[in-house]
């Protein structure tokens, strides 16, 4: 992996400005500033979103974009619900989205001596205190949004026993909950936040990292700034709930002998149609098995994203799109999807996939005959050139690619009807074939020997394209068609439960696909186009026997019909 630096960079003046980078250009024209420092601080609780991919790209582009540097930070401040598998798969989701850290990777964790040191800095200035008040309690004296809080009863202890008893905390001596640090600031403020705001908690958790050697952990409030200030952040760029925080940011900050200032600047965060972007939403549906897991692909995680065949670049390109704003808004699925297509339409291979096959006898074609046709790899990339595709006797085409009865305006084949088959032949269909119950098994049908690779020497025209598959060349595979895994634009806006507006058809099976034999070699999680079908990867469950594969996008862009119509 390069260093995103040299392969992310924009130059600064080709990049439209949003007005996080109009902070930073001001920053650095008046020099305040020499070297530009972002962070993107992923708590290891779970698995990494699309929402997450907006801060990646926005931490890591400007970092790139004004020759500055961006740290990964784990923010691992609650050992109840961390792993170190999901600090491994965040790791690979940052490097799959084109990004790269380099030497800079931190975690909160190896700052947790010199935050319990700040922590009795703030005792001795009598600015923070222990707390032995219940969870009820403390929110009772907190008071509301409208009604200022109530000091605690033990706010008032000295220096020398709060010092004492947070050394206790400290040494095991309390039961979890048993007592909590607390900043001393102001319990009638009109901000909650900085209604003496816990910094400290007991939990006796094994920690990914520290082991044991801790039973008292920071806040995320609490290690979050001052970890920026410890490495040296300039921007501390978060979403906009945290705006109500940052009074309690910069309150830490002046108070601390901190070797540095950072500055934090919200923006919105994104809201996808279709979806949910809760962490704890998202662990619902994968404790409670309405997914397969993390990586599921209806999942909007980027490892779920990964595994449907969603190329990092069009992630890229989506967040680049929707841009960096202060308003709330929810974002069309049908954009992330027009940028999705817009990528593969240019990069895919192009290969022949039968999904529910239809078998065609062509009794015109010589037995024990089969004949190789060169196909287009991607019609628009002509350095992707050609294959060769078997041709013979027997094919497989798609059963809705026929119709007995058909309907004025379907095209394709029907009895007498004559069509073209994709690199290959007219064909005319002469005979159905059934079984007992009527339903069609097998089509008899002529081809025009003279009509190869889709020329016709009299003329005539066909108003069809179909594609195939040789049936004595197949590859028998299994196809994963994936759909929005909600039903509803805001899932649980009406009932108040995401559950009640899941899509019982978000996933289908099809398990006797036939595909042309090229499709075998493709990589796990690489992305090719069915023809005529869609857009499709190769699933990790793939065997060389058996491959599997995950629709990861229709061909119809409704995104790009909707803006034409607007334009």
């Amino acid at each position: 992996m390069t260093n995103s630096s040299d392969t992310l960079a924009v130059a600064i003046d080709d990049k439209p400005r949003d007005f996080i980078r109009e902070i930073i250009a001001v920053d650095i024209d008046s020099g305040r500033y020499n070297e530009i420092v972002t962070r993107f601080p992923p708590e290891p609780n779970g698995y990494l979103h699309i929402g997450h991919c907006k801060s990646m790209c926005l931490n890591f582009g400007v970092a790139s974009e004004f020759h500055g540097r961006c740290h990964l930070r784990f923010d691992d401040t609650n050992p109840t619900k961390e792993e170190q598998e999901f600090m491994t798969a965040i790791e690979a989701d940052v490097r799959w989205l084109g990004f790269d850290w380099g030497k800079h990777q931190y975690f909160a964790s190896d700052n947790f001596e010199q935050l319990y040191n700040w922590a009795e800095y703030l005792i001795t200035k009598n600015k923070a205190y222990v707390d032995d008040l219940t969870i009820e309690e403390m929110r009772e004296y907190r008071g509301t949004l409208t009604e200022p809080g109530r000091d605690s009863p033990n706010r008032n202890r000295s220096v020398d026993e709060n010092m004492g008893l947070f050394r206790a905390m400290r040494a095991g001596e309390f039961a979890d909950g048993a007592c909590v640090l607390r900043a001393k600031i102001d319990m009638a403020s009109g901000n909650i936040n900085l209604r003496d705001p816990v910094l400290y908690r007991i939990i006796r958790a094994h920690h990914p990292r520290t082991g044991d050697a801790w039973c008292i952990y920071p806040t995320y409030d609490y290690a979050h700034g001052q970890s920026d200030a410890i490495e040296g952040v300039t921007h501390s760029l978060c979403t906009l709930e945290f705006e109500d925080h940052r009074p309690l940011y910069d309150w830490l900050i002046e108070n601390l002998p901190t070797p540095s200032r950072p500055r934090q600047y919200e923006f919105s965060r994104l809201n996808l149609s279709y979806t949910v972007l809760s962490k704890r939403r998202l662990t619902q549906l994968v404790l409670d098995g309405h997914v397969t897991g993390w990586d599921d692909p209806r999942m909007p995680t980027l490892a779920g994203l990964r595994r449907r065949g969603l190329p990092a670049a069009a992630l890229r390109d989506f967040a680049s799109r929707i841009g960096v704003t202060k308003s709330d808004s929810v974002v069309e699925m049908a954009l992330l999807e027009h940028c999705v297509r817009d990528n593969l339409n240019k990069l895919a291979l192009r290969r022949m996939a039968v999904l529910d096959p239809l078998k065609v006898v062509i009794e015109n074609y010589p037995e024990g005959k089969s004949e190789e046709l060169e196909a287009l790899n991607n019609p628009e990339n002509d350095a992707d050139g050609t294959r060769m595709v078997s041709f013979g006797r027997e094919l497989w085409i798609e059963r809705d690619d026929f119709m007995e009865d058909p309907p004025k305006k379907f095209f394709r084949l029907a009895p007498g009807r004559e069509v073209r088959l994709r690199y290959a032949y007219y064909l005319t269909c002469t005979e159905v074939i059934k079984d007992s119950s009527g339903n069609v098994t097998e089509l008899r049908c002529n081809y025009d020997p003279a009509t190869k690779s889709g020329g016709s020497p009299d003329g005539r025209k066909v108003k069809a394209t179909l594609h195939w598959v040789s049936a004595e060349h197949a590859v028998a595979a299994e196809v994963r068609l994936y759909d929005n895994l909600f039903t509803a634009e805001t899932p649980g806006a009406a009932s108040g439960n995401m559950l009640d507006d899941i899509n019982p058809d978000s996933m289908g099976i099809l398990s006797n696909c036939q595909l042309e034999p090229a499709l075998s070699e493709t990589a796990i999680g690489d992305t090719v186009q069915f023809e005529r079908q869609g857009y499709f990867a190769a699933d990790p469950d793939s065997t060389p026997e058996r491959p599997v594969f995950n629709r990861t996008i229709g061909l119809r862009d409704t995104w790009a019909k909707v803006q034409k119509n607007q334009g």
